[in-house]
């Protein structure tokens, strides 16, 4: 099985987890492996974030799967490797939202 393609002057890299399909298009000379380990950094930190994250996460929480992929990516390069280090940077954006939520209600 194959996950890379090349479309006119783009590759096109995608891996499947379970029903879901993460799909990226790459420069022509972007390394194809280094892009797939990306991928699954992404789906590992989601699946931490979620609990084994499936396509309604995704659907009623985009804004926290696009959160979690602007602190791990910045203009297509890796920005952060760890996990941790995002997860605890997502925790403290979740935090910081419902302390917000609390003082607005007051």
């Amino acid at each position: 099985m194959c996950n890379f393609l090349e479309y006119k002057d783009t590759k096109v890299i995608y891996r499947r987890y379970a029903s879901l399909y993460f799909i990226t298009g790459v420069d022509p000379n972007d390394n194809e492996l280094i892009t797939l380990e990306i991928i699954h950094r992404y789906v590992e930190v989601l699946d931490r974030y979620f609990g084994n994250v499936c396509e309604l996460d995704l659907i009623f929480n985009f804004n926290r799967a696009y959160f979690i992929l602007d602190e791990l990516l910045i203009a297509g390069e890796m920005q952060e490797s760890s996990k941790r280090i995002v997860l605890r940077d997502i925790t403290q954006m979740d935090q910081a939202e419902e302390a917000e939520a609390k003082e607005e209600k007051k």
